[in-house]
C-alpha cells in the first residue's frame, strides 16, 4: 500500500498537468473572422467641445492597430475594406481633484471621457462593440502662473493611448 501512494500521487499530478489550468497567452484568441484582411478607421465623431479630440483618439487606435495586429487599417471606409470601426465620442470633461490647502487654488484635476465604438462588417454584423468606454486622466495644476503650461492636453494624450490599447486588447482578444 506504502508503494501504491507515491504513484497513485504521481499519475493525478501528471494528469492535471496534462489537462492544463485554462490559461492562454494573450493574443492569440480572436473574436473577429479570420478572413478579415482589412480595417476601416474613419475619423471618430465628436459630440463634445474638445477641439479636436477625435482626431486624437482615432490615430491612437490606428497606431494600435497597425502595431499589434495583422490587419491593414484604411481611413476610407467605402466597399473595400472588411470591416469599419466607428467610434463617437459622448463627452470630454476636466474636473477639479485636489486643492491647495494654503491658496485653495486647484492643484490637481482630472479629464474623463466617454466613448462608444463599434466594428461592423459590411453585410451589418457587429462583430464587436463597447457603448460605453470611460477613460480618465488625473493631472497637475501648475502653481507658477508665468510658467503656466496646459496640462491637459498631454493627460488627454496619454489617456487616448490608453483607450486605443484597451479598445485594440478588446477587440483581438477572446476574454
Amino acid at each position: 500500500m506504502n508503494r501504491a501512494l507515491p504513484l497513485l500521487l504521481a499519475t493525478i499530478i501528471g494528469l492535471a498537468a496534462l489537462a492544463g489550468c485554462g490559461y492562454h497567452i494573450a493574443g492569440h484568441a480572436t473574436r473577429l473572422p479570420a478572413s478579415m484582411r482589412t480595417i476601416a478607421v474613419p475619423v471618430f465623431v465628436n459630440q463634445t467641445q474638445t477641439y479636436r479630440i477625435e482626431q486624437v483618439l482615432t490615430r491612437d487606435v490606428v497606431r494600435e492597430l497597425l502595431s499589434r495586429s495583422r490587419y491593414q487599417v484604411t481611413s476610407d471606409s467605402g466597399h473595400d475594406s472588411d470591416a469599419v470601426l466607428k467610434g463617437t465620442v459622448i463627452s470630454a470633461q476636466a474636473a477639479p481633484l485636489t486643492y491647495d490647502a494654503q491658496t485653495g487654488r486647484i492643484s490637481s484635476a482630472v479629464v474623463t471621457v466617454s466613448m462608444k465604438v463599434s466594428l461592423v462588417d459590411h453585410g451589418g454584423h457587429v462583430l464587436f462593440e463597447n457603448q460605453n468606454y470611460t477613460f480618465r486622466q488625473q493631472y497637475q495644476v501648475s502653481r507658477e502662473v508665468t510658467s503656466f503650461f496646459e496640462e491637459e492636453t498631454p493627460a488627454l494624450q496619454r489617456m487616448s493611448q490608453d483607450f486605443a490599447r484597451t479598445l485594440v486588447s478588446d477587440m483581438l482578444e477572446a476574454f
